[in-house]
């Protein structure tokens, strides 16, 4: 199936998104994911939180390779002690294109400056206590998200959407009947959220301790797996939809 990736993002089609988190411990923790398109693998995701004594740092490296779209992404960012949103710095290359965003907190806002295809931009977001950066695929947006969530009560959270001059947009979570599941061969009970972002919602799978273990993405059959993850059942069909002939995509 051939993905154009304008689909993902106008401005170089590097960041949609979505995201949700586990809780940061005091210890480091990491995590490697499985991209995958219909339930055939395409690329690889990963982050490492680490704390320090002014808060926590948070690394992303996600890569996606298939027909159609040669994605790279590497995003640094550091949070504060209540794991608010205070530097971020991201560089990707989007089928031969590179993009490099840099954002930081600004007294009561958001600075977000944005280079790709030879041109810079300059942005201000509104700022918020409850806020991610969410770019395409990357499992540790999700990851705080999911821990910011966790101690609002789900309540006034907020994504930047890293897409042309940025923009920020509140995310809204439901909770939905647990589930059930096995990480490495051993059963667990399995919390099951829906995010909605920008108006498209994304399927959130997360263990006992709030850490991540899958998300159905917005865009169409794309997911992260948890590596030795296995929902049971599984959320979606993991073959293609068929064409509109009969045939199998």
């Amino acid at each position: 199936m051939k993905i154009n990736s304008r689909t993902l993002i106008p401005f170089v089609g590097l960041f949609a998104s979505i995201l949700l988190a586990g809780p940061t411990a005091a210890s480091a923790q990491s995590a490697a994911f499985t991209v995958s398109q219909h339930g055939t693998n395409v690329g690889t995701a990963s982050f490492t939180i680490t704390p320090n004594p002014a808060g926590y740092n948070s690394t992303s490296l996600v890569h996606v390779n298939m027909q159609g779209l040669d994605y790279a992404l590497s995003k640094t960012e550091r949070l504060s002690p209540a794991e608010q949103l205070d530097h971020v710095q991201l560089s990707g290359i989007v089928n031969n294109s590179a993009v490099n965003v840099v954002s930081k907190r600004d007294g009561a806002q958001f600075l977000i400056n944005t280079s790709a295809n030879g041109r810079s931009n300059t942005a201000q977001l509104a700022g918020h206590d409850h806020t991610v950066f969410l770019p395409d695929f990357d499992p540790g947006a999700l990851e705080t998200l999911l821990a910011i969530a966790a101690k609002s009560n789900n309540r006034d959270l907020w994504a930047i959407i890293p897409k042309q001059a940025g923009s920020i947009v509140p995310v809204r979570l439901a909770t939905y009947p647990d589930e059930h599941g096995t990480l490495n061969g051993k059963p667990l009970t399995v919390h099951h959220l829906v995010a909605t972002i920008a108006g498209a919602e994304t399927d959130l799978f997360s263990g006992p301790s709030n850490q991540l273990l899958q998300a159905e993405l917005q865009q169409p059959g794309f997911a992260l797996v948890r590596d030795g993850f296995v929902l049971t059942p599984p959320a979606k069909p993991i073959a293609p939809p068929p064409e509109p002939n009969g045939q199998t995509q």
